[in-house]
């Protein structure tokens, strides 16, 4: 299996804004690319699509939509190199990729109806508040 990615090149800071929106861009289709070898490598294949990865990739990038100083999109996108790096290189646990990268902020689905059945208000309140 043979990686795609060696080593993490720190690329020189971007003169614009628009030349840092291009290597965003690179970036991008860079990481969509990985995606074959990153389902490979974690035998993600039962718990997610390649759209739905490519989907969270490009979640993670829009978070930092409002960014407009080169600079800081150049730091991040090594940031992101490196991230994608140590994915690729499986210097990262599956359940450390799915965590981050499959459930992801939104955690898992609350199914809080089984312990719901049968309890006291005290522990009903505390499920609903309390569960994770």
């Amino acid at each position: 299996m043979a990686f795609t990615m060696r080593a993490v090149k720190v690329p020189p800071n971007s003169a614009s804004l628009e030349e840092a929106r291009h290597r965003v861009f690179d970036f991008f289709k860079q990481a969509c690319r990985s995606i074959p070898t990153i389902m490979e490598i974690y035998n993600l294949e039962d718990v997610v699509t390649p759209a739905q990865l490519r989907s969270s990739i490009a979640q993670q990038i829009r978070r930092n939509q409002e960014v407009t100083n080169p600079k800081v999109i150049d730091m991040l996108l090594f940031k992101g190199m490196e991230e994608l790096n140590n994915i690729v290189e499986h210097a990262k646990q599956r359940h450390h990729v799915i965590g981050q990268y499959v459930i992801g902020e939104q955690g898992l689905v609350k199914d809080t109806a089984s312990k719901d059945q049968g309890g006291s208000e005290f522990l009903k309140k505390f499920y609903t508040s309390n569960y994770f």
